[in-house]
């Protein structure tokens, strides 16, 4: 246990720090399945609008440095080609 006034004042601001970051993760991690769900329903348009919420999470948690910059740009470029790939799938079945 931290035993200075400013040892105690750390700690607090530590804890409510830690918990914005696992809210804001939390937020970007359920965005980012909501995504992956609407491509495995086979519904492209919904993953769409889904991404762009997802990608706002991102660049804000990024902006927040709650994850590195190149993390929240990786993920978006990834969901990006899933996304694309499933507009490909359907066009190539028929």
């Amino acid at each position: 246990m931290p035993n200075t006034e400013s040892a105690k004042k750390r700690l607090k601001q530590n804890i409510l720090r830690q918990q914005r970051n696992r809210a804001a993760k939390r937020s970007v991690k359920t965005e980012c399945r909501k995504v992956l769900d609407a491509i495995e329903a086979g519904n492209v348009e919904q993953a769409q609008a889904e991404f762009k919420a997802a990608a706002k999470k991102l660049d804000k948690a990024a902006s927040q440095k709650v994850l590195h910059r190149n993390a929240a740009a990786r993920t978006k470029s990834r969901l990006s080609a899933r996304i694309k790939a499933a507009k490909k799938a359907p066009a190539a079945k028929s």
